[in-house]
C-alpha cells in the first residue's frame, strides 16, 4: 500500500463487485474507506460464485474487492442508522455507492 491518498475519507456503500473492487484501489493508494454494509454483511461476504471458493471461512468475491478497507454494519431502515450515516457523510471526502437508485435518498 502506498500513502498518496493518505488524508483522504471515502464512504463507500457498494455492494457486489465492481464498487468495492472501484473503491478498493483508494484504500490501496492510502484512502481511510469505510464500507458501510447491511445486516448480515456485503453480498460479497455471503457468496463466492459458482463454486463458492473460500478462504479461511472468507468467500473469495470479499478477499478480491475488500483489501485495507474498515467496515460497519448499518441498517438503514432504522432511523437511528440514518442518524450514524449523516454523520459519517459529514466527515467524508468522498461518498461511492452502487445501489438500487433511490435507496439513499434518505439520507438527504
Amino acid at each position: 500500500m502506498v500513502d498518496l491518498l493518505k488524508g483522504v475519507r471515502v464512504l463507500s456503500f457498494n455492494h457486489f463487485l465492481m464498487g468495492p473492487v472501484g473503491v478498493q484501489f483508494l484504500a490501496d493508494l492510502g484512502a481511510d474507506v469505510i464500507a458501510v454494509e447491511p445486516p448480515g454483511g456485503a453480498f460479497q461476504r455471503n457468496w463466492s460464485g459458482a463454486n463458492n471458493k473460500r478462504v479461511d471461512g472468507q468467500s473469495m468475491l470479499l478477499l478480491v474487492g475488500n483489501r485495507n478497507k474498515r467496515s460497519l454494519v448499518l441498517d438503514l431502515k432504522k432511523p437511528e442508522a440514518i442518524e450514524i450515516a449523516r454523520k459519517l457523510i459529514a466527515t467524508a471526502d468522498v461518498l461511492t455507492e452502487n445501489y438500487r437508485r433511490g435507496t439513499l435518498d434518505k439520507l438527504g
